[in-house]
């Protein structure tokens, strides 16, 4: 009789407990905002192969948290940061989203964090590069998920100085991410006893390179370091080879590169570039099972690493209010922070400071006569350990690690 009273009683606080755990789900539902670049130019690295990534992890875990539905909703930043920190708000405001995935601008991924950050909702950026997202513009509630300006820099510039290149001059996109990046990567070039002989500043969404290219040309470095990215990077080689540069003593080097900036240029203009990528859709039998999985729906074009990195952000945060039993942000992001990650695509964990530290990848670009078929083009000539591509904590300037709260 005791015994099927404690039963009983074990019984209902399992209910009572469950119940809790439901309730505890703002709006009876889990909502995941995607902001990302539908239409400018970085449509191809994120876009909507970032939607569907999404959607394909909402899909794996089965559809429903807690047995509760799970809605995605998307909107188009055009990489511009009016346009993402106004999508933001309507996202949390209005739509009621718990987390934002995505933001491949710098900018862009700066006004979203800081609306974020006023409403205590969860931001995984998964596209923008500059460093100071997790280090002087920290939050607690942001996660840098693929890849910085740090492990960037450390990936390629060392390559390229290790491999005798030593002058350098930087053609650089003239807002915060390509200062930054060109900043990380002079950093590295003189670490690594090289020289920056110069650097000339291009607006974003130029379409002409020739002068920027020219003074670069002038200057005799052995290396012209391209500190954009998409477009800019696109337009920047083209018009380098058109001018000769392409095939000369001087080597050009783009510092941050997608495959689908690969694939939009060719492998006759590539080949035997390197550059540095957060994962590779080829690297392993995980990344190749998921990639074949994306192709069927996405017209049979392999994903970027920031396309990778939204399914893991999704995969992951859903997995976190499977485990705290509620999508308050805090305690997520706790579990989080917690929780190492191994999701067979990517394996680190998140730091204080909202770093996801992962290992990095050196690609090279392969011969159009190596290429099997158009997502076959390149190679991992080098895998960049974790703590090598990041910004060691004790240099952090994150008032998260410091304890120093910015006035």
């Amino acid at each position: 009789m005791k015994k099927s009273l404690l039963t009983q009683m074990i019984g209902a606080a399992f209910m009572m407990s469950a119940g809790t755990a439901s309730a505890q789900l703002t709006d009876d539902s889990v909502r995941i905002g995607v902001l990302t670049d539908m239409s400018g130019i970085y449509s191809a690295v994120e876009g909507p192969g970032a939607l569907l990534a999404a959607q394909m992890a909402v899909e794996d875990f089965g559809g429903s948290v807690l047995g509760k539905e799970i809605i995605i909703t998307s909107a188009d930043t055009q990489s511009k940061a009016d346009l993402s920190g106004s999508q933001a708000r309507e996202m949390i405001d209005r739509d009621k989203v718990d987390v934002l995935m995505g933001n491949v601008s710098t900018s862009s991924a700066l006004a979203a964090m800081e609306v974020a950050d006023q409403r205590k909702k969860i931001a995984f950026v998964t596209g923008a590069a500059s460093l100071p997202i997790t280090n002087e513009r920290c939050n607690p509630y942001t996660v840098h998920y693929v890849y910085d300006t740090y492990a960037l820099a450390h990936g390629t510039a060392s390559a390229v100085v290790a491999g005798g290149k030593k002058s350098w001059f930087f053609v650089t996109a003239d807002y915060a991410f390509g200062h930054t990046l060109q900043r990380d990567a002079s950093s590295v070039v003189n670490a690594n006893g090289g020289k920056v002989l110069g650097s000339v500043a291009h607006p974003i969404k130029t379409t002409d390179f020739a002068s920027y290219l020219a003074q670069a040309q002038s200057s005799g470095a052995e290396v012209i370091a391209l500190a954009n990215a998409g477009g800019d990077t696109i337009g920047s080689v083209k018009q380098a080879a058109e001018l000769g540069i392409m095939g000369s003593k001087q080597t050009v080097v783009p510092l941050l590169m997608f495959t689908s900036d690969i694939r939009a240029l060719g492998l006759r203009e590539t080949q035997g570039m390197n550059f540095t990528v957060g994962w590779y859709w080829d690297f392993s039998d995980a990344n190749r099972d998921f990639s074949k999985r994306f192709m069927t729906r996405f017209k049979n074009v392999a994903p970027t690493s920031v396309q990778a990195g939204v399914y893991s952000a999704t995969m992951n945060y859903l997995k976190a209010v499977q485990a705290t039993k509620t999508d308050d942000s805090d305690k997520v992001m706790a579990y989080l922070k917690a929780t190492p990650i191994d999701d067979g695509l990517f394996k680190g964990v998140i730091r204080a400071d909202g770093k996801f530290e992962h290992d990095m990848y050196l690609l090279q670009v392969k011969s159009p006569k190596e290429s099997k078929n158009r997502n076959d083009i390149a190679t991992v000539a080098r895998v960049l350990p974790a703590a090598e591509g990041s910004l060691p904590l004790a240099d952090s300037k994150c008032y998260l690690v410091t304890g120093k709260k910015p006035s």
